[in-house]
């Protein structure tokens, strides 16, 4: 199972601000925090929005916030969500399968990919960022050429 990139930076966002406690870091601080392009993490943040997971406030003194629904949202959960319920093998695409009608591999695949699902669920976002991730993260914010808040 490979995650989209979405996904991958829809958990990386998630995790980056469960361990702010003060500042409420912009989009953009973020975007350069996980060194990547701030048009990814702007469609990033307005799905978790939707999603009620991240409270974003415009103007002086606004910024990012994970929600409480977001801390304690199920890693399971959300990559579901966010990959949605597509199958791991594409057998009815524009070329089908031959071996569809009598295929055991995509029931297979199916019950492969809903035991990855099933082996994120207990996780939320806070437990993510114990030590040692959460001091880390906190720390990928201040170095030379970075944002400081």
């Amino acid at each position: 199972m490979r995650l989209t990139r979405f996904t991958d930076l829809a958990l990386r966002v998630l995790m980056r601000l469960a361990v702010e406690e003060t500042d409420l870091p912009t989009t953009r601080e973020v975007a350069q925090t996980m060194q990547v392009p701030y048009t990814h993490t702007a469609k990033v943040v307005a799905r978790l929005q939707h999603l009620g997971l991240v409270e974003a406030r415009r103007g002086r003194g606004g910024g990012l916030t994970l929600t409480s629904a977001g801390r304690a949202a199920s890693i399971g959960g959300l990559v579901r969500e966010l990959e949605g319920a597509g199958d791991v093998v594409e057998c009815e695409g524009a070329t089908p399968c031959p071996l569809r009608s009598a295929c055991v591999l995509r029931g297979a695949l199916r019950r492969a990919q809903e035991a990855f699902f099933a082996s994120l669920d207990p996780l939320t976002v806070n437990e993510l960022v114990a030590a040692p991730t959460g001091p880390l993260l906190l720390g990928l914010g201040t170095g030379p050429g970075r944002p400081t808040g």
